[in-house]
Order: structure tokens, then C-alpha cells, then sequence
């Protein structure tokens, strides 16, 4: 089973977090950031990720720290959970829908860290969530699970339709690119 735990503590944030790539799209997530909380779970649900997260942090100042160190936690789970990364489709891409808006996400598992993200949102906030803060967690999460990433918001009016299809693609491209299909790194150099 391709399953991983990561603690990390800092005096901004306390965050425990357990990932199962060969899980049911089961999640429990607490982040005090109720935007936040059901894009990963819409995000648990569409890969298929098992996903449980509790992240306590400083949410006095604003949600910055909480959104980016839930981004590093998971990259990095995701990164020591694909270890090697024999036997995987490696490349993964989805478009998807939410009413109005469509998004696009392509992952390279690369062990090469690279966001391209194009995406604009009209208002400051996303319930509780600054809207610049989606662009700040897929930064955080390609960096520390070392994979490329482009996240392309094709259209939408909506800022929560918009932020929850980018949310959904990231989750079906992803889903692809860990398939196992058996064999070694899918690479001409032989290793990533």
C-alpha cells in the first residue's frame, strides 16, 4: 500500500497528515479554513486519495501559513509515498467542469518542481480563504512533492466554481499520474 505520514510543527503551524494513494477518496480534514477543508476533500474524493489532515495554525493573523504548510505536508507525503516512482504513468492531465468555469491541470512526476498557474479570481476572499491563496498552495505542494505542474483557468465567473474545478482537476490529473502500470521509471535516462 502507497501510504505516508507527515508531522510538522513551526510556531505558526501544528499539522499531522496521513496519505493513501490506493485508498477510496475517504477524508477527514480539519483546518479551521472551511473554504479550504472542502476543496480537500473534493480533492479526496475525485483522486481517490485517502486523505486525513488536522492543521492548527495561526489563524489570528489570516490564513496564509495554515493554506502553504498544508502544501508543503502534502507534497512532501506525496513525494516520500512515490519514493522511486517505478511502475507509474508518471504524466497525468484532466479538464474539468464546474458549471460556468473549466480548468485544466497536466502533472509531470518528475522529481523536477515547476508550477506554471494561470488563474485569476474577481473577489479577495473565498469564504474564509484569500483567493490568492489557491496559486499559493499548488506553489507549495509541486515544490515539496517535486513534480511539475500547470494549472490553466480556462474560463469561469464564479470564484468558488473556478477554485473548485482547478481543485478537481489537480485531483484527476494526479489520479492518472500515480496509476501503476507496472515496470521500471518511465524515463530514457532510466531514473528521475
Amino acid at each position: 500500500m502507497r501510504e505516508g505520514y507527515i508531522k510538522r510543527e513551526t510556531k505558526e503551524t501544528k499539522i499531522g497528515l496521513t496519505l493513501n494513494l490506493d485508498g477510496q477518496g475517504s477524508s477527514k480534514i480539519s483546518t479551521g479554513i472551511g473554504f479550504f477543508d472542502h476543496m480537500l476533500t473534493a480533492f479526496a474524493v475525485h483522486s481517490g486519495f485517502d486523505l486525513n489532515l488536522d492543521c492548527k495554525g495561526d489563524l489570528n493573523v489570516d490564513c496564509h501559513h495554515s493554506v502553504e504548510d498544508v502544501g508543503i505536508v502534502l507534497g512532501k507525503a506525496f513525494a516520500e509515498v512515490l519514493s522511486d516512482k517505478s511502475g507509474i504513468a508518471r504524466y497525468g492531465n484532466a479538464v474539468i467542469p464546474m458549471d460556468e468555469a473549466l480548468a485544466s491541470c497536466c502533472v509531470d512526476i518528475s522529481g523536477r518542481p515547476y508550477l506554471v498557474f494561470n488563474g485569476e479570481f474577481g473577489d479577495y476572499r473565498l469564504g474564509d480563504m484569500d483567493s490568492a491563496m489557491v496559486e499559493e498552495f499548488f506553489r507549495a505542494f509541486a515544490m515539496n512533492a517535486l513534480v511539475t505542474l500547470h494549472i490553466n483557468l480556462l474560463y469561469g465567473k464564479n470564484d468558488h466554481h473556478k477554485a473548485e474545478a482547478i481543485f478537481k482537476a489537480f485531483a484527476h490529473a494526479l489520479k492518472a499520474a500515480v496509476k501503476q502500470e507496472g515496470g521500471g521509471v518511465l524515463s530514457s535516462k532510466g531514473s528521475l
